[in-house]
């Protein structure tokens, strides 16, 4: 049996399903599959990879999300979560859902840049844009890179709402343009919670902040007027369950304005990376935590259906969204999220556009 790597969720690189065969997984080299995990495992260390998109907003189409575009300064995440559904989108790249999702980050320095020449556009209206919706935008890479503090620079330029989500306190190195967003309306906040115990949250999502610097960093971004959603997912039976009233009191505590949940999911090889990290690291509930999963999704690991794919369907499915609206009503009844403000982007994209036209008449 191979070793256990410390720190890392993914002990398992599976093969890439829109490979041909497994020598053609890789985009560096063409090693076989065991002797590319064989590589991995000797040398867990994390590598950047600069990507060159032409664009950076994503037309968001499911309508379980709420909003109109996602921006990712970064495909891979080095937090690591075990349930991450954005382990799938590493395929396109060429990678491996597993461990090369968590070891090979792809970073996009040109992001702001991109952002600025759409938010140019006289065409653009001013939409709901969340940062990111794939990928932790406050992941170890963003300390190396700045990428996600150079777009809000864009969006607190341009006067353009922006949404955000993560579960890094290193959102706390923005303060000081996040207040000057939410002065206007321009910014809130969604702070991912799972677990308040912090020996599973080590070992299921390994790089992320310990629960008390999440509850520390909603303390804080709240008390400087920045608004606060908390998003307590994914719920796993067996696993965190029974945290509901103790999570949603924690986060109202610690000023939330509102909170919402999610149940696990296992879309594509997310199954396979679950059940071998759970039998590895709780064999005595793996198989009730896998039961209960599948009773949420039909006997399945995974839903894709609009619309129940995030909440479930059954009893595990009903009693946790019972648990937490009674959570919610207890600790969170009268807050409210304030609306982003709209409005002032189109005077202030002009503004900078009639700034700009004598020096582009210099050419």
């Amino acid at each position: 049996m191979k070793a256990y790597i410390k720190g890392r969720c993914s002990q398992l690189n599976p093969a890439n399903r829109f490979a041909k065969n497994t020598t053609e997984v890789y985009v560096e080299d063409l090693a076989t599959q065991e002797e590319r995990e064989d590589l991995l495992l000797e040398n867990p260390t994390t590598k950047y990879i600069e990507v060159f998109p032409k664009t950076i907003l994503n037309k968001v189409e499911s309508p379980d999300v709420g909003l109109t575009y996602s921006m990712n300064p970064y495909q891979g995440c080095e937090h690591g979560c075990i349930y991450c559904y954005a382990r799938n989108a590493h395929e396109y790249w060429g990678y491996s859902t597993g461990m090369e999702f968590e070891q090979n980050i792809m970073i996009k320095k040109s992001a702001h840049l991109l952002l600025r020449k759409t938010l140019e556009k006289k065409s653009w209206l001013a939409s709901s844009v969340m940062l990111a919706g794939n990928t932790d935008i406050y992941q170890p890479a963003e300390r190396k890179f700045g990428i996600t503090r150079e777009l809000l620079k864009v969006f607190l330029d341009f006067k353009h709402p922006v949404s955000m989500i993560t579960k890094n306190s290193l959102i706390e190195r923005d303060l000081d343009i996040l207040k000057e967003l939410a002065k206007e309306n321009l910014v809130y906040v969604t702070m991912s919670l799972t677990t308040l115990n912090e020996k599973l949250k080590r070992v299921m999502e390994p790089r992320t902040s310990t629960a008390k610097n999440v509850l520390k960093s909603i303390e804080r971004l709240t008390s400087e007027g920045i608004p606060v959603n908390v998003n307590v997912a994914p719920i796993i039976p067996g696993m965190n369950d029974e945290e509901i009233f103790d999570v949603v009191h924690a986060v109202a505590d610690a000023g939330a304005l509102s909170a919402g949940f999610i149940v696990v999911r296992l879309n594509g090889h997310n199954a396979i990376l679950f059940e071998d990290w759970i039998t590895k690291n709780f064999p005595d509930r793996a198989n009730k935590v896998l039961n209960q999963i599948k009773s949420m999704h039909g006997g399945n690991l995974n839903d894709s259906n609009y619309g129940r794919r995030m909440k479930g369907e059954g009893k595990f499915a009903e009693l946790i969204k019972s648990q937490f609206a009674l959570a919610k009503r207890k600790y969170l009844n009268g807050r409210i999220m304030p609306p982003l403000n709209y409005l002032l982007y189109e005077a202030r994209r002009n503004e900078i556009l009639e700034a700009q036209e004598p020096q582009l008449k210099l050419f």
